[in-house]
């Protein structure tokens, strides 16, 4: 069963732009991200208590698991939804965030002692050029949307130490309670952000009322679940490496379900892509 995590989670996580993409017109790009961990945190500590999950016994595990949280998700959920809401295409937003197997990469030998051989980096740059070649044509009028990058950077390094972070100091805690350690600093962070930045609009259609549920049921609670879970029992690099097949992934549900166009040059990068997570994820 096990076996599947990697390619269930890289559909799950997928959806999380089609998420955005539904629910964003209705509300402020972090008042939508602070209702959706409150959401979760509300959900999660109800679990946590009936189940009687252990809670960590080391206060230091409780930092290094909520330092953990806000830059897997305050950091990175932040800078890519503020992308979006301010006019980044979403396919350029995910090339950016696809530079984060490239990153990981780096930061795994200097800060877990993972070596990558050559053919992983070989992999790790097919993958590149495959999520390249599906997004290149999303670019659109990107150019002129420069300091709009700054967010999907922000995103990108939040993800990258996010996942180094992760696997170094706090690889194993019950996803229970560790979820809502990683959620409460995360909804402060955010709720900060917003008091200073925003009005906290949101206009409760039911779209949005979708958008949002989907958001924390699928993504927060299961695919955050299984990207602890992935990150618990693989190395940091094959794991990161799964985010090579978000923008194909994202590319082919926008197809069925909005009817976008999927050309030939996005269809040989989705092979691409899945090719290069193969060289790096394949057992040596």
């Amino acid at each position: 069963m096990q076996r599947f995590y990697p390619f269930l989670f890289v559909f799950l996580w997928s959806t999380g732009f089609i998420g955005a993409k539904y629910g964003l017109p209705y509300a402020e790009p972090l008042s939508f991200l602070l209702t959706r961990y409150g959401f979760v945190i509300s959900l999660m500590t109800v679990i946590a208590l009936a189940t009687r999950a252990p809670w960590p016994k080391v206060p230091m595990q409780w930092v290094h698991i909520g330092v953990s949280g806000l830059l897997v998700h305050a950091v990175y959920l932040g800078g890519v939804f503020v992308a979006i809401k301010h006019g980044l295409p979403a396919g350029v937003t995910a090339l950016v965030v696809g530079m984060q197997p490239l990153l990981t990469a780096f930061g795994a030998g200097w800060l877990l002692g993972e070596k990558v051989d050559g053919r992983q980096w070989a992999g790790l740059a097919l993958g590149f050029v495959g999520v390249a070649m599906v997004v290149s044509g999303k670019f659109g009028e990107a150019a002129a949307l420069g300091p709009m990058l700054t967010p999907a950077v922000i995103a990108l390094l939040g993800i990258t130490a996010g996942t180094l972070y992760q696997k170094r100091f706090c690889a194993k805690f019950d996803l229970r309670t560790g979820s809502v350690i990683q959620f409460v600093p995360t909804a402060i962070v955010t709720a900060i952000a917003v008091a200073l930045f925003e009005d906290y609009r949101i206009e409760w259609t039911g779209q949005f009322a979708f958008a949002l549920g989907w958001l924390v049921l699928v993504l927060s609670l299961g695919a955050i679940s299984l990207l602890n879970l992935l990150i618990r029992s693989g190395s940091a690099v094959n794991v990161a490496s799964l985010f090579y097949l978000t923008p194909p992934m994202t590319a082919l549900i926008a197809f069925v379900i909005f009817g976008e166009n999927l050309t030939l040059t996005a269809t040989i990068g989705m092979l691409l892509a899945v090719s290069g997570v193969y060289l790096v994820a394949r057992p040596k």
